[in-house]
């Protein structure tokens, strides 16, 4: 980017006690609107009490809900989704991110971040390898998705991040 700060609408979903939420609002200009979805309301409340604590000029929308249901939310320029697809089951997964992808703007970016693992555990039952995310990024028609960091991880080998883009056809 040209130095500036990200604009437009985003949304954090599967958003839990708002990490990333609140990375966004540090991130984003603060024209920007935030949207945090998460089906838990304690950890809605809780977030909301550490964005107000942290940002009490900045607006976040929360939303219970459900990121593989339909959601109460504007076309997206962005989103983000840390640690959340890994709930959705393998077989599952597309009909997820083509859902999700339904609600980014055409230019959009998608935000990833997850267990660099083929295989789960009770905690994370249904991770996936930057390899996989790139496959089902194709197969959902996302395009430029490139991985931007990878760190290791005490739970399950690494940990990635990566983004792809909602290009116009």
């Amino acid at each position: 980017m040209d130095g500036q700060s990200p604009t437009g609408t985003w949304a954090d979903l599967g958003s839990g006690e708002g990490a990333f939420t609140l990375a966004l609002a540090e991130l984003l200009d603060p024209q920007a609107e935030i949207y945090s979805l998460d089906r838990n309301p304690l950890v809605l409340r809780r977030q909301q009490q550490a964005f107000t604590a942290r940002y009490p000029q900045r607006k976040v929308h929360l939303i219970r809900g459900d990121f593989t249901a339909p959601m109460q939310l504007p076309r997206l320029d962005g989103l983000v989704i840390a640690n959340a697809l890994h709930f959705v089951p393998d077989d599952e997964k597309l009909r997820a991110l083509l859902h999700i992808k339904s609600y980014l703007k055409p230019g959009g970016r998608f935000l990833l971040v997850e267990y660099d693992a083929g295989q789960g555990n009770q905690w994370v039952p249904y991770p996936f390898t930057y390899s996989q995310w790139e496959t089902l990024t194709t197969q959902a028609g996302l395009s430029n998705t490139r991985k931007l960091a990878e760190r290791p991880s005490r739970f399950l080998h690494a940990i990635y991040s990566a983004v792809s883009w909602n290009l116009p056809a």
